[in-house]
């Protein structure tokens, strides 16, 4: 007579090699989706980058090609006036602004930049100017922050020469009494990640303040 058929069970050998293959599936979704999350995660931090390089170029674009020939000073001596003054961190220049930066109206511009190493901030002051005078507002009007994180900004200017109408070279600073420069280049590099695209822009031209050339 036959014994019937007995179940047969799981090894221990069996059941550790079934626990290992296990442990390593899940460590490689684990490692696969760790994996996809960092990828997102560039992702969502590049394009944020580029937004705010596109915003921030495109605001100054739209302030520097606004800039007009008003007297942002005066020199006691000559009455000379100064419309445009550039240093390799500042540069100052007046502008219209539409309602929603200010009252409206003629405005010094003061583009600058401050801090040190990886943590210089570009920043933009705007001053309210009347009759040739400044008018400080109550409570005063702080800076606004344009970018930050950044290695280094570089402000470059380049005119035209009165002698022989010629394109000048690219100098750092400009101090022209009555002239604006021609282009006005600025070089932004974060401190993360690549520079930005140089941005040059082209200054409506005048004769002398106050007139068209």
């Amino acid at each position: 007579m036959k014994h019937p058929l007995r179940a047969r069970g799981f090894t221990l050998i069996e059941v550790l090699l079934a626990t290992v293959l296990l442990a390593a599936g899940m460590a490689l979704a684990l490692a696969a989706v760790r994996s996809t999350l960092a990828i997102s995660s560039r992702g969502e931090a590049v394009a944020s980058g580029n937004e705010r390089m596109r915003a921030v170029e495109g605001f100054l674009r739209r302030r520097l090609v606004s800039a007009m020939p008003l007297p942002m000073q005066r020199d006691a001596l000559n009455g000379s006036a100064k419309v445009f003054t550039g240093t390799p961190q500042q540069l100052r220049f007046v502008a219209d602004v539409p309602n929603y930066l200010g009252r409206g109206g003629p405005y010094l511009h003061t583009l600058e930049v401050s801090g040190n190493g990886d943590k210089q901030e570009l920043r933009i002051g705007l001053t309210l100017l009347q009759n040739g005078e400044l008018l400080e507002e109550n409570p005063p009007r702080g800076s606004e922050l344009l970018a930050d994180d950044l290695k280094q900004v570089k402000l470059r200017y380049r005119g035209i020469d009165t002698n022989t109408g010629a394109m000048g070279r690219w100098q750092d600073s400009w101090d022209s009494p009555g002239r604006m420069p021609a282009l006005v280049s600025i070089d932004i590099t974060p401190a993360r990640g690549p520079a930005w695209p140089p941005l040059v822009v082209a200054l409506p031209q005048y004769g002398v303040a106050g007139s068209w050339r």
